[in-house]
């Protein structure tokens, strides 16, 4: 695939205004599926589920199946409506998104389309730096998910050049909330990073309300970034495209700034942009063509026949808004406060994603700078290194008790690292994990002399240089007394034992 020709970012917006727009899609993580009693993959319960084993006839569309909506689906909903600033409607409608696609059995998604449950919101978005831009909300509908496919004998994964493709149907009927923004003007060079901060906010709104697990490399949280470029002064918009189901915060900023940059050389230069979707490529860091973009009349939408309207009364609302959590943005600048971090410290801990594993850790036991050392840290970096999720490696409990040790001298911080390995392994907690390995730092200072002596008796030479002044001719010794305890001996107060040695003798 040709890469595309690009413009230089700034000259692009020198010369075009960028206006975006965001699909987000969450999968909620209820116990079964929005129309059937099929549990639902989109729970961590269900997730590793062998393909094509999470499935009813209502799934399949087969004939005289009949949906049901999934009431507490239906409460998710409602609640993350109202996190968002929307309205709800007192009456809702479902209806049937005709179109053929492998991974839709039925031809058709049941979906929203002009009466969704939650309308007229707004998001506010903070950025690096302090600016603040109010993301406003055209409404957010739930659906149905398609199932999914996998495409073989393609050196991509993707459909092109592959030799067939298996299709799973678990993820069909999988319930979804699709939140759709509207045009966000005056974003300007802010816009990739908007589009980024936007969804990293979407995702602390699900988490927090507790309905998604908006595990992004699991595709509980996708977003399709629609992007296009308009002549400076030009009050028309341009025609856009839409980048589908790009999963990573880090993406959704790169498709954003790639699309800018290739969609301002193609204006520049006298060419016109299609209305498409199109495909990120993470490898590459471009987008390829996907298929001409439909319109919505296009998908022939009608009222689902076998389902009612959902009309939540107003009793069922008022007790959802009173039990939504504190707003992401007011819970960071609490937590920031209360942690005692520098702004540097807290983004470090906020830009991985990982500011319920800390508070969840803190919540625990553990100082929040033991916290943040730990899963910024040593956790990040496994992680990085062996391509697994941060998350999946260890619990905010675990972490904890892992401080603690550290914390009350039982470990240094290069043992707790050999039991944190224990912990990623599953050979138990860390405190079981000492136990096994027999990793607790040795404090006994008759256990720790005897070593030195011994030490010193091997090497008589050491200690003639220790007397005459040369006092880091005790780093042999020391050496030998960490290799003699296999590490679990504390370094600082072995020297403090060696130099008392030679000042003795």
């Amino acid at each position: 695939m040709a890469r595309a020709e690009l413009m230089n970012f700034d000259a692009a917006l020198d010369q075009f205004e960028p206006v975006i727009g965001l699909e987000v899609h969450v999968e909620l993580n209820t116990r079964t599926k929005m129309f059937s009693s099929s549990p639902n993959p989109a729970n961590s319960q269900f997730h590793s589920a062998e393909p094509n084993t999470l499935i009813t006839p209502v799934c399949l569309g087969l004939p005289g199946s009949l949906p049901v909506v999934n009431e507490t689906a239906v409460r998710y909903s409602i609640s993350l409506g109202l996190a968002l600033g929307c309205s709800i409607a007192a009456s809702s409608r479902f209806a049937r998104k005709n179109y053929f696609y492998p991974d839709l059995a039925k031809n058709y998604q049941i979906s929203q389309s002009d009466e969704p449950i939650a309308f007229d919101g707004g998001v506010e978005v903070e950025l690096d730096g302090g600016r603040t831009i109010v993301v406003p909300i055209e409404r957010a509908h739930m659906e149905e998910d398609a199932g999914k496919l996998t495409h073989v004998g393609g050196a991509t994964g993707r459909i092109q050049g592959a030799e067939y493709s298996l299709v799973d149907y678990n993820r069909a009927g999988v319930p979804l909330v699709e939140i759709v923004t509207r045009p966000i003007f005056g974003a300007e060079k802010d816009a990739p990073a908007l589009a980024r901060a936007y969804v990293a906010t979407i995702r602390d709104i699900v988490l927090a309300l507790g309905i998604s697990e908006a595990r992004m490399e699991r595709g509980n949280l996708r977003c399709d970034a629609n992007v296009s470029l308009r002549p400076r002064g030009a009050q028309q918009l341009g025609t856009r495209t839409e980048t589908k189901n790009v999963n990573s915060l880090r993406s959704i900023e790169r498709a954003v700034r790639y699309e800018i940059q290739r969609q301002a050389a193609i204006l520049a230069g006298g060419g016109a942009i299609t209305q498409e979707t199109r495909h990120w490529h993470e490898d590459t860091g471009t987008t390829s063509a996907g298929r001409p973009k439909s319109d919505a009349d296009d998908y022939r939408y009608f009222p689902e026949p076998d389902l009612v309207p959902v009309v939540p009364g107003a009793e069922l609302i008022a007790e959802l808004r009173a039990a939504l959590p504190e707003p992401p943005a007011a819970r960071r600048a609490r937590l920031k406060v209360e942690w005692g971090f520098t702004d540097l410290e807290f983004q470090d801990v906020a830009n991985g994603g990982l500011l319920a594993e800390v508070a969840a850790t803190v919540a625990a036991g553990a100082s929040p700078a033991a916290a943040r050392k730990w899963w910024t840290g040593e956790l990040t970096r496994i992680a990085n290194a062996t391509g697994r999720d941060v998350t999946e490696l260890a619990t905010p409990a675990q972490v904890a008790e892992l401080a603690a040790l550290v914390n009350e001298g039982t470990l240094t911080d290069r043992l707790a690292r050999q039991a944190l390995e224990g912990v990623i392994a599953g050979e138990g907690s860390p405190r079981e994990i000492v136990d096994a390995r027999g990793l607790a730092v040795v404090s006994d200072d008759g256990s720790l002399y005897a070593a030195i002596d011994e030490a010193l008796a091997a090497q008589p030479d050491v200690l003639a240089k220790i007397r005459d002044g040369k006092v880091e001719a005790a780093g042999v010794i020391i050496g030998a007394v960490m290799r003699a305890t296999k590490g679990t001996a504390d370094a600082a107060r072995v020297r403090e034992l060696v130099l008392e040695r030679a000042a003795a003798s």
